[in-house]
């Protein structure tokens, strides 16, 4: 196990990622935070919490709930009413970036209601890609063997990204 990020270099890169988000959504009265289960809905919770502190406009965080080893297998879901996206302002976000399946599930069930834009962004980026998606925010961007695996670890008292 190689450590890639450690607890002070995560909490810097999700602050360089939140203030790039607000740069590019300075027009936007409300940002809409869509965290994919799990470690995706933990880094939209610290983004929103970073946004809250600066922003002006208004920022709604919800999730996303998915089966991401069978994504076909269970309906995609969302925590908030697919009806208030409308013409919204969407950032997605995961922690890893692997083959883009998951995150291309999310956005099929995020596209199901007309929506302005939607952004995407990752802590860490593979770059092996087996679907077309490509993140508009990344934390860092690995190269990597198609065995190898990253994973978070978000241990309340020292987290880290950790190569596998």
């Amino acid at each position: 196990m190689q450590i890639v990020l450690t607890k002070t270099q995560i909490d810097q890169k999700i602050m360089r990622l939140a203030h790039q988000i607000l740069e590019n959504a300075s027009e936007e009265s409300t940002i809409y935070l869509a965290g994919i289960c799990g470690n995706g809905m933990r880094i939209a919770n610290e983004i929103s919490t970073i946004l809250k502190s600066t922003a002006t406009q208004n920022i709604e965080v919800f999730e996303i709930s998915l089966d991401k080893d069978h994504p076909l297998d269970s309906e995609v879901s969302m925590s908030i009413d697919g009806e208030v996206l409308k013409n919204g302002f969407i950032v997605l976000i995961d922690d890893v970036l692997n083959s883009g399946k998951t995150m291309q599930y999310a956005l099929i069930k995020l596209l199901e209601k007309p929506v302005r834009a939607i952004k995407t962004v990752a802590l860490v980026d593979r770059r092996h890609r087996r679907y077309p998606i490509k993140c508009d925010y990344v934390g860092i961007t690995l190269s990597t063997t198609l065995k190898d695996r990253v994973e978070i670890n978000f241990d309340e008292s020292n987290y880290n990204a950790y190569l596998v």
